[in-house]
């Protein structure tokens, strides 16, 4: 029986055929920064993508969660130049802020965090979950997360992502052969451009699905969500144009 890593090639190679003609995209597309990455949150999310971020070694990294000492102890445990702050602290310091808190504490984080994420990119890698979130998750079913969270953070240059596929998978998926997608959405196109880059560098394809209200097709119960899968194959598993 063949693997999962020899069905998504397969797959790859049949969705792309009438497109060989293309060049591949250049290596200077996947390098961004170095920037700044202030993570709020330090669980699997947050811990899992600074981990892919630490490991070039360009990017310095922040993470914060509910206390100093939490944030301190995972900070630690990585290596690799990572350092631990308040929430405050990790979106001052930051030129992107990761926001990897379940869906129901965005009002508060927003709160607390106030203008320091105003004009900065903003990576929404959070879900609402109904059972767990409560209203917000359901005016997020609704409206989509993407629209939702931007009621929150409206200063804030917004880019959903990383939010489709689970942390185990991710760490299992990175760097291999060919590309797991990684779909995102958002308004500003230079945030796109800078989170596809750091998208790459992480190890995965970017698949841009359109604006904010797009991010819908990724969020749960939508067919992108936990769509592990090559980029040809997602952009046709949404309807999307081919890249």
């Amino acid at each position: 029986m063949p693997s999962r890593r020899q069905i998504l090639a397969f797959t790859s190679l049949f969705v792309t055929l009438p497109f060989l003609s293309r060049p591949a995209c250049s290596a200077e597309n996947d390098v961004v920064g170095p920037l700044k990455l202030g993570f709020i949150g330090a669980g699997q999310v947050g811990s899992t993508l600074a981990g892919f971020w630490l490991r070039g070694g360009r990017h310095p990294v922040m993470l914060s969660a509910r206390t100093l000492s939490e944030a301190q102890s995972v900070a630690d445990s990585m290596g690799g130049g990572a350092r631990a702050g308040t929430p405050q602290e990790a979106a001052a310091f930051a030129d992107i802020v990761v926001l990897a808190v379940p869906y129901g504490a965005l009002p508060a984080v927003a709160r607390d965090l106030g203008g320091s994420v105003s004009g900065k990119i903003l990576l929404d890698a959070t879900n609402p979950y109904s059972w767990r979130d409560g209203a917000i998750a359901t005016e997020a079913a609704r409206d989509g997360a993407g629209m939702v969270t931007a009621r929150y953070f409206p200063q804030a240059r917004l880019v959903r992502g990383f939010n489709s596929i689970a942390m185990t998978a991710l760490r299992a998926e990175a760097n291999e052969t060919p590309r797991i997608a990684i779909p995102l959405a958002g308004d500003d196109q230079a945030a796109l451009a800078t989170v596809s880059g750091l998208t790459r560098e992480a190890g995965f394809e970017p698949v841009v699905t359109g604006g904010l209200s797009s991010a819908k097709l990724f969020q749960p119960g939508n067919p992108g969500f936990e769509a592990v899968t090559t980029a040809p194959a997602l952009r046709a598993q949404l309807g999307l144009k081919p890249a």
